[in-house]
């Protein structure tokens, strides 16, 4: 009986030590956990989506799936992080949910850019089974991390409030902490990590981070749990060095791929030209032949017929182009009226150097200038026979380059018998968005008029600051005369392809611009017509 009663003291003694080491905690430290965690939620999120943007575009649509996703994990592990914070409100059981969460933060992402990776070869042969199965497990994989971070939270509220009449004040704290976090996380991952390591290295690093602080944490109130948890590192060790190697995609031909602040960036070989791709790479956005071929008439050759609605004689001396990309517009300009002056505008640097280094877009004549092409072009103070504007985010237009007011302040950039040209986009039987640009345009032009592109879903827009004729195009065509090759096939295309405008009853305006009501309509649409098989690829 004495030997019970003993035996029986010392495991309550055992407990008793056992429970203070529970519940023991740095305070300070867990708030530095919170914010950490705070840090990897919103960085992780944007490792997601710049993953899936590689392979399914940054649409509306894909953009609101993303969000939602994240907040609906987020939402579940607030539950449950609630529920296991009451049912086991210990330090050593937060802090190996932490690491948890920096391993699966790490593997799972890393993961979800290897079945990305399939899912890119799917959809470049649009095979469509296998680009579902692929997002079904993209799904799923991200579901583990985004909800383990919804957990952190709800716990750490549990443990730091040790008396009910500061729960709000602790909480409060708590959730600031979080957000600090999440704002840091944003900008370290969005402007600085991506751009110059990569999406898997970003994810690498943040989930190490949240790793490493629930080990240390551990450490500090349970060291049997630290050192058992530190299989997780070994673990993850082999997934870092396999899946980080090798290209973010795979596509044949491929040359070049990085990822900027802004886009993911390809350059792909077909042939002996030179595409550029970005994002998910379902249409290319500049080419180049070797020793400046082209090899068709595209939407950019189209663009040199601009100027031929104006009645004869037609002069180009200066032009800007507001999308420049890679610098077809430009080449193709410089090759057909000489060396003039253009100035370039595109937002993404990185696009900019991969001109020069994959396209040749070495001109001087060409000054391309880094930044938002509404805003650089009324920095510029030259006035410019033409200017064009192509500067789709596919399939988007951002809406503030389609406003009255944007082409009120393009209108103030041209010369007195300037021309604007605009690539917009549409769908077999649907010219709603060609015909809202075109009402537009025409609050602010006397003349506007419409080329379809012939092959693809592309409507150029061409308004004139001079009262024009629907008629000069044609008559410009008759009298060329000898001209480069280039132009005169791109005018004779122009006029054989000219249709009727239609304008509509929407003005898009910097109050109110619908763009994206309209082209998600669109994109819905045509999708439920032709299905994914009827998607542009690259060449087309």
């Amino acid at each position: 009986m004495t030997h019970s009663l003993l035996a029986a003291y010392l495991i309550s003694l055992h407990n008793m030590a056992q429970n203070r080491e529970d519940v023991a905690i740095n305070q300070s430290y867990l708030y530095f956990t919170v914010f950490v965690a705070g840090m990897g939620t919103l960085a992780l999120e944007f490792v997601t989506s710049r993953m899936l943007q590689t392979v399914f575009g940054t649409s509306n649509i894909v953009w609101a799936n993303v969000i939602g996703l994240v907040l609906l994990f987020l939402t579940a592990g607030y539950f449950l992080g609630g529920w296991l914070a009451d049912k086991r409100p210990y330090p050593h059981v937060f802090y190996t949910l932490i690491a948890v969460t920096g391993f699966a933060g790490v593997f799972f992402l890393l993961l979800t850019s290897v079945v990305l990776k399939t899912a890119a070869a799917s959809l470049a042969v649009l095979n469509v089974g296998a680009i579902l199965s692929s997002l079904i497990i993209v799904v799923i994989t991200l579901a583990v991390p985004i909800t383990l971070l919804g957990c952190a939270s709800p716990f750490a509220i549990r443990l730091a409030v040790q008396n009910v009449a500061e729960a709000g004040r602790v909480s409060g704290r708590i959730y600031a902490l979080s957000t600090v976090g999440s704002l840091l996380g944003t900008y370290l991952s969005v402007l600085i990590f991506i751009p110059n390591v990569g999406s898997r290295v970003t994810a690498v690093l943040f989930g190490g981070i949240l790793l490493l602080v629930g080990l240390v944490g551990l450490w500090q109130t349970r060291r049997r749990t630290a050192l058992a948890v530190l299989i997780l590192p070994l673990l993850l060790t082999p997934a870092v060095l396999a899946w980080t190697q090798g290209g973010i995609k795979a596509y044949e031909g491929q040359l070049f791929e990085t990822e900027s602040a802004y886009n993911y960036i390809q350059v792909v070989r077909q042939g002996d030209c030179n595409y550029l791709l970005l994002n998910e790479g379902q249409a290319y956005h500049s080419f180049y032949c070797d020793g400046g071929y082209v090899p068709r008439i595209s939407v950019w050759s189209i663009m040199l017929a601009a100027p031929y609605f104006n009645e004869r004689p037609v002069t180009v001396d200066n032009m800007a182009v507001v999308g420049l990309a890679t610098g077809t517009i430009p080449k193709q300009y410089s090759r057909v009226f000489g060396p003039i002056p253009i100035d370039g505008i595109e937002l993404d640097p990185e696009i900019i150097q991969v001109g020069r280094e994959y396209f040749a877009m070495t001109e001087p004549n060409i000054n391309a200038i880094a930044g938002d092409g509404r805003y650089q072009l009324n920095q510029l103070d030259a006035r410019y026979d033409v200017i064009t504007i192509d500067a789709y985010r596919v399939p988007y237009i951002p809406w503030q380059l389609t406003t009255r007011d944007f082409f009120a302040e393009v209108k103030a950039r041209l010369t007195d018998d300037g021309v604007v040209a605009m690539n917009v986009g549409r769908a077999p039987d649907d010219r709603r968005l060609v015909d809202a640009m075109t009402a537009t345009l025409l609050e602010v032009y006397p003349s506007v008029y419409a080329i379809d592109v012939p092959g693809t879903l592309n409507t150029i827009l061409v308004a004139t600051v001079q009262p024009t004729s629907p008629d000069n195009l044609a008559q410009n065509l008759a009298q060329l005369g000898s001209v480069d090759p280039l132009l005169r096939a791109a005018v004779e295309t122009a006029v054989a392809n000219q249709v009727p405008i239609n304008p509509s009853d929407v003005i898009f305006t910097d109050e109110r611009a619908p763009v994206e009501t309209i082209i998600d309509s669109l994109v819905i649409r045509y999708l439920l017509q032709e299905g994914p098989e009827g998607l542009p690829g690259l060449g087309q």
